[in-house]
């Protein structure tokens, strides 16, 4: 039961319930317990729509029934159920946040087309290339990541594109920040986090 402590499985809402963050139980625990944070009671019915939504305080969260399919955790008061949302109340904003530098990011950056010669591929059929290669000194960021497809990639080998009889179709840039809530993904499927998510 512990290990449900720590797994990140609790949307964290700001106060006008909008998605802003994920926290582990023991997080939100912390959060609802010091007044930060008031959990939500959520009943669906048919088609995982909700029937109600209630805001509980910390006081009465630790007094609920446990429902069948809920997490719990015991504690020398006993079972309680761990919240799958939560209400940051004096929190407004919606923080702005890069996607995480990877290769799915940049793949999705650049439209799956290879930076050199702008094919469409699959995604087995790319693969990240540094425009300046990093033997070379070239850095991982997005300035000097592509797209580039397999076969291009290992003819560049370790050369920058015109050494190589290569031209990028365009300059590589950093994407745009976005709200966090574009960025949360629904990992553990927990159903109630639909009602708050564009996915």
């Amino acid at each position: 039961m512990s290990n449900i402590l720590t797994k990140a499985i609790v949307l964290v809402l700001n106060r006008n319930w909008q998605a802003i963050n994920i926290r582990t139980p023991q997080e939100a625990f912390c959060m609802m317990a010091t007044n930060v944070a008031t959990a939500l009671e959520i009943e669906l019915g048919d088609g995982a729509r909700a029937e109600a939504l209630r805001p509980v305080t910390w006081d009465e969260w630790i007094t609920l029934p446990i429902r069948d399919g809920d997490n719990a955790v015991r504690t020398v008061r006993g079972a309680i159920r761990v919240p799958t949302v939560i209400v940051a109340v004096n929190f407004a904003r919606v923080p702005k946040k890069r996607p995480k530098l990877c290769a799915r990011t940049i793949r999705e950056r650049d439209g799956n087309r290879c930076q050199y010669t702008g094919v469409l591929l699959r995604p087995d059929e790319g693969s990240l290339d540094h425009v300046v290669p990093c033997s070379r000194g070239g850095p991982d960021t997005w300035e000097n990541l592509v797209w580039s497809s397999k076969q291009v990639n290992t003819r560049k080998g370790n050369r920058l594109p015109h050494e190589a009889g290569l031209k990028l179709l365009k300059a590589p840039r950093a994407p745009k920040e976005l709200p966090v809530s574009a960025l949360i993904r629904n990992a553990h499927g927990v159903t109630e986090w639909k009602l708050f998510l564009n996915e």
